[in-house]
């Protein structure tokens, strides 16, 4: 507890190693050249993958493309709202798209012109990219010095799970970067005037919600544990507790009083959290007309007063369609829950485990050797409240019932590595001893262990690329993981038909079925034929299955679909049992390749 309050002192009184004035330090033009040298080269690697043509469309691009243009095309965002999407990214995404569509005078025909639109809505996914390195980059200097804004930016700008996203037209990249910028705006406001302690703040968190719906709860803790720290810091009755008290009574006497000079704090974040209510409502704005489900609900009510009131009230409340729709939408999912799908097991509902064991599958071993790192050499140093924010979101991942990929701990992943670097530049900048082994007493020999480090995940990337999205570290496989591991986001999202396209020209396939999982369009385009097996009456009849693939001596099945629930349709169960008798003749890293013409052996 000493250890917590002598750092939060530190954060109360802005004495944080790289705080422009709390130790002089300012940024030089190397502090520059080495931001933009890891912007850079992350753009080129994101730039290439997107141009490249080797990543398809992933589950959730082509509706994000078609509801924004819409928005742009009629001012409604009411498809976004309705699957509780909010409407900051897509609307970055797909407003090149619309000025493109207007220049030309012609309107884009979805889903025809998904594969020359797309790529230019996920470069866009690049101004948000820009911005999340900037506030790790920021953010080290605040709480490492110099070196810790260059550890924490480097380590990011090559971490493949970031980079598979940052070449994305979706909303997780640009919801780390604005919940970055609510933290860096908060933390720094603490003792300011009203205008930067709460209404900067407030703007921040408002466009932290506009960017998704899960920051209503991430920036909600980002602001308390903030704020606690800085109370814990600043307030000296909090920090000169009696230590002569036993622990149940001093825990108790220091709640007391934390609870009791938080007040202000209270107002804070309240005024903080309406402001930032009321300009994502503003930004996301409003059809201005009647809810149909809000009036088929009172038109099924029983007869008398509340549908009296309950009815003309549905038919003339025309505040409807707005943000929270899209808020509401979220809560109902959390609370509903997600199948879950971990290590080759299918679950019916959320698992406490799935996020920390999801983390040590896709956590590169580099970014794995910092955190130690930093834990052996300077573990005082770890006692910020980056690390304790990211703690904190961890602890409570198993309450977030939506387990569909690691995306949704972005934020905490980003944090903890913030707070590791932080934590290893405090102690390279560390004063030593003068003499002969001056250089060790510096302790700058932790720069070259971690400058090892960086390398060591830059290759990581290298041998990964451009397949990203698939990547696991080396403790479970590396680039040859199987493919049962995780499902969704965090490896099959649909992306892999470009590969199979490439495979059919090079063996010279001109009539191929495929059992799809995703939203890409030119799953119709020839070769492929699209094989709705899911929903197909076949029993495992071969000649039924020979007709589902309307004639074609191949069947392709992605890895989504023999990864996602088996209960989704008892068809599906049916084409799984089936598959489970053949051997595929080819596999790619999404694919799997099976002849429709040969016999099946006969079952053990």
């Amino acid at each position: 507890m000493e250890r917590l309050q002598v750092a939060a002192v530190r954060f109360s009184q802005g004495r944080c190693p790289g705080v422009k004035g709390g130790h002089g330090w300012e940024y030089t033009w190397g502090d520059r050249l080495w931001f933009f040298m890891a912007a850079l080269l992350s753009s080129l690697v994101i730039v290439s993958g997107i141009v490249g043509g080797e990543i398809g469309a992933t589950f959730d691009e082509p509706f994000y493309v078609h509801a924004g243009l819409t928005a742009w095309r009629s001012g409604s965002n009411k498809l976004l709202m309705r699957a509780g999407t909010m409407t900051l990214p897509v609307d970055v995404h797909t407003l090149p798209l619309y000025l493109w569509e207007k220049g030309r005078g012609m309107p884009w025909e979805l889903p025809r012109d998904l594969p020359q639109v797309l790529p230019i809505a996920r470069l866009t996914n690049l101004l948000f990219w820009w911005l999340l390195l900037l506030m790790i980059w920021r953010l080290g200097w605040t709480w490492g010095g110099r070196w810790g804004g260059r550890l924490a930016v480097a380590i990011l700008a090559c971490e493949p799970n970031l980079l598979a996203h940052a070449g994305l037209a979706t909303t997780d990249l640009a919801l780390t970067a604005c919940l970055l910028l609510l933290v860096d705006c908060y933390g720094r406001g603490r003792d300011q005037t009203w205008w930067k302690r709460v209404l900067l703040p407030g703007l921040c968190y408002g466009v932290a919600v506009t960017a998704k719906a899960s920051a209503l709860v991430f920036g909600l803790q980002a602001m308390i544990v903030l704020g606690l720290w800085h109370l814990i810091g600043s307030d000296p009755e909090i920090k000169n507790i009696s230590c002569s008290c036993d622990g149940g009574g001093r825990v108790w006497t220091w709640g007391r009083i934390l609870w009791q000079r938080s007040v202000t704090l209270r107002w804070d974040l309240c005024a903080i959290v309406v402001i930032g209510l009321v300009f994502a409502f503003a930004y996301t704005g409003c059809d201005w007309g009647p809810e149909p489900t809000f009036i088929r609900w009172a038109e099924r009510l029983p007869e008398g007063w509340l549908k009296d009131v309950m009815l003309p009230l549905s038919h003339h409340l025309q505040i409807f369609t707005n943000a929270g729709e899209a808020l509401v939408y979220q809560i109902k999912h959390n609370i509903r829950g997600h199948d879950t799908y971990l290590n080759g097991q299918w679950y019916h509902r959320a698992t406490p485990w799935y996020f920390p064991l999801a983390l040590s599958m896709k956590t590169p071993l580099p970014v794995m050797g910092l955190f130690l790192l930093a834990l052996v050499t300077s573990p005082r140093q770890l006692a910020n409240p980056l690390a304790a924010l990211a703690l904190v979101m961890l602890v409570l991942s198993p309450t977030y019932r939506v387990q569909i990929g690691i995306r949704f701990l972005f934020p905490a992943m980003v944090l903890g590595v913030i707070a590791a670097a932080a934590a290893l530049g405090r102690y390279a900048e560390a004063q030593g001893e003068a003499g002969p082994w001056a250089w060790l007493h510096r302790r700058r020999w932790v720069l070259w262990l971690a400058g090892g480090l960086l390398l060591a995940q830059a290759r990581e990337v290298y041998r990964h690329g451009p397949h990203l999205l698939c990547y696991f570290n080396d403790f479970w496989g590396g680039p040859h993981a199987p493919d049962d591991l995780l499902h969704e986001s965090n490896y099959d999202w649909g992306q892999g038909l470009p590969q199979l396209r490439r495979w059919c020209q090079e063996h010279q396939v001109d009539r191929i079925a495929v059992w799809y999982y995703g939203r890409d369009p030119t799953v119709e385009i020839p070769p492929f034929q699209p094989a709705p097996l899911s929903h197909w009456p076949h029993q495992g009849d071969p000649e039924r299955i020979r007709a589902a693939c309307a004639g074609a001596q191949l069947l392709a099945v992605s890895v989504g679909c023999l990864r996602c629930n088996p209960d989704i349709t008892p068809h599906h169960r049916d084409t799984l049992r089936w598959l489970q008798n053949r051997s595929p003749i080819a596999r790619l890293r999404l694919f799997l390749i099976y002849s429709l013409d040969d016999t099946p052996p006969p079952n053990p």
